[in-house]
């Protein structure tokens, strides 16, 4: 790119890139005092995060038997914690729970209590942000406008914004797929490399449930090296990959008792470690919600953000173009989706809505934003849809701050007017019902329009060739100064 055209964009993404980071944070901190419970202001998991970064910082181990008898989780916990962890052979209590969020909060919640553990994530919820405008500009040709409207729509709106204020492993996850796909998409030298195996190895240390995330990305890792002939460098990754699982299972069994975390836990006592996917599980059941997650009246991520509809005709056009990078977001998306439907538990848990495929999330971001910068029609939906989301949020964590809901209690009996409106004609995977179904019947059937509609939006890729991997260099055109690409949304 010629060094002046370079310069003038670079100074302008700069400031685009603050400023998204700076109205994401202040956004997501003004709702750290939304409550998750009428009885705790933290519940489900969080207190026990918290209570192992306590322990951390004071004790310097994830040993949390002090914390516990001295009841340390009061200030942000203000019922008695129900004990989630049971003691180990040799008499410890360990939450069974992987220990890297706890590590990163560590030294925040000793500085600044609950509310410290809260703003780092706000602040990771503002990075995030600013990395994803990045990539949509830099890596996939999205003009700076666009890039910065898309990711403002999903950053300021849930389930981005809730798990910016709930403390959980979901927001960092996303954060480290981001660093992943920025690896993968960029020219993958020593540094690009590097990011690409610590992100891999950080995601199962924030929960073994994103392995399947991991192992989509090294799949699609170790396929570019091999394309790229850097053979010795693969031959490396996968040591260090391999090293890095065999320290991850022995650190396990030292510190929790078995392979996962979940041999610590007293709630998987009597069904062992696996019974975290659920007794008995109902498979061909648990499909619904490869639509649910997206459209389920209380836990689907569109039915409170709207905007995520337009992920549909995003991906199928991404799928017919395949542009450089493609599957780099494609992969972990599935895979991530696949783990949400088939692998966990429940959909409709004791959490705020989005909370299993919050990971990937970056992925629909980045392809929504491609899309849109292609499809310029597009823009006015994500703006419309965007500013539905955002009050949506509002609305919810201004009411979980003044105790008439919670984030996690009863969220979907918001008084919310924009969400009421229209929640009704959703289907709710929770009840099963003959209705219920139906519903989910006809909502795909107007999601299968909505992916035809997208395929139509682009040309196919010149190639009639169907691969799974990237292009080795990119297009001659990608090099060039793109005249005024970042002048306008339209």
């Amino acid at each position: 790119m010629p060094s002046g055209c370079r310069d003038v964009n670079d100074r302008r993404l700069t400031f685009v890139l603050v400023g998204v980071a700076l109205l994401v944070t202040a956004w997501t901190t003004a709702a750290i005092g939304a409550r998750a419970s009428y009885g705790a202001r933290t519940t489900g998991d969080e207190p026990h995060y918290l209570v192992t970064a306590l322990s951390l910082a004071e004790d310097r181990d994830i040993t949390v038997d002090d914390e516990i008898d001295e009841q340390a989780y009061l200030p942000f916990h203000e019922q008695r914690l129900w004990q989630q962890a049971r003691p180990l052979p040799d008499g410890r209590l360990v939450e069974p729970h992987d220990p890297l969020l706890p590590v990163l909060l560590a030294v925040p919640v000793a500085v600044g209590g609950w509310v410290g553990g809260k703003l780092t994530l706000a602040m990771a919820a503002g990075g995030l942000a600013s990395s994803l405008v990045w990539l949509a500009v830099r890596r996939f040709g999205v003009p700076l406008g666009v890039a910065a409207l898309t990711v403002s729509a999903f950053s300021l709106a849930m389930p981005l914004s809730a798990y910016a204020n709930q403390v959980y492993p979901e927001l960092p996850a996303a954060f480290v797929v981001t660093v992943a796909i920025g690896a993968l998409t960029g020219p993958l030298r020593r540094l690009g490399v590097a990011a690409w195996l610590v992100a891999l190895v950080a995601l199962p240390w924030l929960s073994v449930k994103y392995a399947p995330v991991a192992l989509a990305l090294a799949a699609v890792g170790g396929v570019l090296l091999w394309r790229r002939d850097a053979h010795r460098t693969l031959v490396t990754s996968v040591m260090v990959l391999v090293a890095s699982g065999v320290a991850y299972l022995l650190a396990h069994q030292v510190m929790y008792g078995g392979w996962t975390v979940y041999a610590a836990g007293s709630h998987f006592v009597e069904g062992g470690q696996l019974s975290v996917m659920g007794y008995e599980a109902n498979y061909p059941g648990r499909s619904i919600r490869l639509v649910g997650l997206l459209l389920d009246r209380r836990f689907g991520v569109a039915a409170w953000t709207p905007v995520y509809f337009l992920a549909v005709p995003a991906l199928a056009a991404l799928l017919r173009a395949r542009p450089r990078g493609w599957a780099v977001l494609v992969l972990p998306l599935v895979a991530g989706w696949l783990n949400a439907t088939f692998v966990a538990q429940t959909m409709h848990g004791w959490w705020s809505p989005g909370r299993q495929v919050v990971v990937v999330l970056p992925a629909v971001v980045l392809a929504v934003a491609w899309w849109v910068g292609r499809v310029r029609a597009a823009v006015w939906p994500v703006a419309a849809l965007g500013v539905v989301g955002l009050v949506n949020w509002m609305w919810l964590a201004v009411e979980a701050s003044s105790s008439r809901r919670t984030l996690v209690v009863d969220f979907f009996e918001t008084a919310d007017p924009l969400y009421r409106a229209w929640a009704w004609v959703l289907p709710d995977g929770g009840l099963g019902s003959a209705v219920d179904v139906a519903g989910f019947v006809v909502w795909s059937g107007l999601l299968l329009g909505l992916a035809v509609a997208g395929w139509r939006s682009v040309p196919s890729r010149a190639s009639g060739r169907f691969d799974l991997t990237l292009d080795v260099h990119p297009r001659k055109e990608d090099t060039s100064c793109p005249p005024q690409q970042a002048a306008s949304l339209v």
